[in-house]
């Protein structure tokens, strides 16, 4: 017991003096973890945003083996805000990469080991979106602060706002002469419609942008010293060879205010049709030669111009105003008259020269160039100065107290003009006049309807309406502040206006039914018209068609629902409805009532392919009978598996279909069953030998025009010639003692034979 007892003692202090000398790790037992590796360590997994990634880890065992460890690892990751990590359980957060680590330490072996992986984290689109200012609807005086598209592409994560990709994106326009696009920036060049495109990462999008001129004109001026002055329209300039300059300006009008202009001299482009006689740069005309030239200017689609003519030193006299003139039985019109003396300027010649007047009962003028209106008439008044002379015909009307148009409201579709409705004045002894030649006329939307050449003519409108009420101010065309109006009858300051109504022409009418069937003594609610307009847009519930019916067997009623069909005896008739510049038409047939519909046959068995004609009869309260086989409207439930057209139905596919028809209001159904037609039959045996008592199973096959086969054994009629030789049931042949039998199967209308021989 004491030997024991010491050999212990001196195993004991041997062992401490071991594990105080040798590291514990020397004495890893077999089973501990030698290291450890994730799935795909050292490789690079890509993850869409707010994607996820369960990650494994597995240790190599001292002694051989593996063991998953990924729970029991420490995980982290290099960049939290791009990857998140826990328990190998990794979520994208946002483009970019991380490494993600797993360590692993035994605290009894003090063994240590790490794996990593590289996690590479990219945005995933799914939409691209486009924010653009004004509603894509854009002037050509915009800012450029609303000239600006953002293109924003969608992550596939809800918690990831839309990235900007505008500076990245590919863009377009359809139309470059309206406006071109660059990094989002759009520049206008003329009014119309363009649509701007931006694509990027494989997605698209675009919008139609609408590019509109807030002008309603150009006006040209001419510049002497410091003052402008308007060239008014068809006013001519006479300058001589020895003015070799003269300024011009253009000037925008602004749609929404006449009376505001703007210099747009350096910005328009300048044109002369004959640089041999004048020369244009930035409004500035330089005198070439003698002659005519018409000089334009051009700005964002307007445009304005002027005829110049180049004479030699006296040679014209210049009268302010200028063209032809009306006046009013006494009124007062001063003319002045000029001559060219050298460069940019005009010697007043008005007390100088020699005015006469080709009739002095219609109007004088005296000696000074002031003329008076004395009685309605024409004349022509003329100034004469040293061996020329300038003329205008003055046409002189009475005094009037009204001015009224002859129609203020017209109706005309987009496309299409109309004349001027007449205007007439009121004399003093209340008969009227026709001043229709002396009225100039404005528009308040001219981008709609304008009057040019004696006519209304429309110009567009919005493709989202069809119509538009314009009003065309007319007024007494005015002679410039050299006249004095009779103060007795002030008729100068007088307007009138006509209303316009332009409208989209309408494409075609559509109604909910093609024709109708009515029941004498009844009465009908009229069809639903659509009226498809020319610029797409659709309108339905319409007011204002007009209904007619032809013939006497049918009436339109007015009833307090609105106006009703109503059968009065059997016939036909034919409905029409007009909308503005369309007629539909619709065939009506008039009979009794059906008290009874009868349908042959009530279900149909068919092949593919094949077709078969429906019967449908109809019995009046009479006890007449008429055929209604193609008036039942029929509609199958699965045109997939049969159609139905008129009075036959069509077998298309293999599978059962309901055709529903009606007639008056009374509903019948018929059921369709398609199936293959059996093209073959054939059994697995046609001749058998058999001892008695032993049996045998055949099988029976189908074969149909679809290719299809199929195995009909236990679907067949089965019989035997003499069943005390052998019996058959379901394919099983039985036999029962020796002789000679025959065994039948048949199936869709096919027969095989079994020839069975027992011995």
């Amino acid at each position: 017991m004491i030997a024991n007892r010491k050999v212990t003692y001196w195993m004991l202090v041997l062992t401490l003096l071991l594990s105080v000398m040798v590291p514990t790790g020397v004495f890893a037992a077999t089973g501990d973890i030698k290291e450890i590796n994730i799935d795909g360590a050292n490789t690079t997994v890509e993850l869409g945003v707010g994607k996820t990634k369960q990650l494994k880890v597995n240790a190599s065992l001292e002694g051989g083996g593996t063991k998953d460890v990924t729970t029991t690892v420490s995980w982290s990751t290099s960049d939290a805000s791009i990857v998140k990590v826990s328990g190998g359980l990794i979520t994208a957060l946002k483009s970019g990469t991380a490494t993600v680590t797993a360590e692993y330490n035994n605290p009894t072996t003090e063994v240590g080991s790490v794996s990593t992986i590289t996690i590479k984290v990219t945005d995933t689109y799914t939409a691209l979106t486009l924010d653009y200012k004004l509603d894509g609807k854009y002037s050509l005086d915009s800012s450029a602060a609303d000239l600006t598209v953002a293109a924003k592409a969608k992550v596939d994560n809800t918690s990831i706002e839309p990235k900007d990709v505008t500076a990245d994106a590919e863009w377009t326009s359809s139309n470059t002469g309206v406006l071109t696009i660059e990094k989002g920036q759009i520049t206008l060049n003329g009014s119309g419609e363009a649509t701007i495109t931006a694509k990027y990462a494989g997605l698209t999008a675009s919008f139609k942008a609408k590019v509109t001129s807030p002008y309603s004109g150009l006006k040209l001026y001419r510049t002497v010293g410091s003052t402008d002055t308007e060239i008014q329209e068809k006013e001519d300039l006479e300058l001589i060879m020895a003015d070799k300059e003269v300024t011009l300006r253009a000037k925008t009008v602004l749609a929404s205010n006449s009376s505001t202009t703007n210099d747009v001299s350096d910005k328009a482009t300048w044109a002369s049709s004959d640089n041999g006689v004048a020369t244009v740069e930035d409004g500035t005309v330089k005198i070439v030669s003698t002659g005519k030239v018409t000089i334009t200017a051009t700005y964002l689609g307007e445009q304005a111009k002027v005829d110049i003519y180049v004479r030699a030193p006296y040679e014209a006299i210049l009268l302010t105003p200028t063209g032809d003139q009306m006046m009013f039985i006494d009124e007062t019109l001063a003319v002045s008259a000029g001559v060219r003396v050298k460069a940019n300027e005009t010697q007043d010649i008005s007390q100088d020269a020699e005015w006469t007047s080709s009739n002095k009962l219609i109007a004088t003028v005296d000696d000074k160039g002031v003329i008076s209106a004395k009685a309605a008439g024409t004349t022509t008044i003329k100034a004469s100065y040293q061996g020329i002379s300038k003329s205008f015909k003055l046409t002189v009307y009475p005094s009037i107290t009204k001015l009224e148009v002859e129609k203020d409201q017209l109706d005309i579709y987009l496309g299409g003009s109309a004349s001027l409705p007449k205007v007439t004045g009121t004399k003093l002894d209340g008969e009227t006049i026709d001043l229709s030649n002396e009225i100039t006329w404005t528009s308040s939307q001219e981008n709609i309807a304008v009057v040019e050449d004696g006519k209304i003519v429309t110009k567009d409108l919005d493709d989202t309406i069809v119509s538009a009420e314009v009003t065309l101010t007319g007024k007494l065309s005015d002679a410039g502040t050299g006249l004095t109006p009779n103060a007795n009858f002030p008729i100068r300051g007088t307007t009138v206006d006509i209303k316009v109504n332009v409208k989209e022409k309408v494409l075609t009418l559509l109604t909910s039914e093609d024709s109708m069937s009515i029941v004498i003594g009844t009465e009908n609610a009229l069809p639903q018209i659509t009226a498809v307009f020319e610029n797409g847009v659709e309108q339905t519930n319409l007011t204002g068609v007009e209904w007619t019916v032809t013939g006497s067997n049918a009436v339109l009623k007015t009833t307090a629902d609105g106006k009703k069909l109503k059968g009065l005896s059997k016939g036909s008739a034919t409905l029409k409805g007009t909308y503005e510049n369309k007629t539909v038409s619709l065939s009506v047939t008039i009979e009794p009532k059906i008290t009874k519909i009868v349908v042959e046959p009530q279900s149909i068995e068919l092949n593919l392919k094949k077709s078969k004609a429906i019967k449908v009869t109809g019995y009046y309260t009479d006890g007449k009978k008429v055929t209604l086989s193609s008036k039942m409207g029929w509609v199958s439930s699965d045109e997939s598996v049969a159609t139905v057209s008129s009075t036959s139905v069509k077998a298309v596919a293999e599978g059962s279909a309901t055709l529903t028809g009606s007639y008056q209001g009374q509903t019948v159904t018929v059921k369709v069953n398609v199936v293959p037609k059996l093209t073959k039959l054939e059994v697995s045996e046609k001749k058998l030998q058999l001892a008695p008592g032993a049996s045998k199973t055949l099988v029976l096959t189908a074969t149909y025009d679809t290719g299809k086969v199929a195995t009909v054994t236990g679907s067949a009629t089965w019989s035997s010639s003499k069943t005390n030789v052998a019996k058959v049931s379901a394919g099983k042949i039985e036999a029962v003692a020796k002789g000679s039998a025959s065994i039948k199967a048949k199936y869709g209308g096919k027969t095989v034979t079994v020839s069975v021989s027992v011995k």
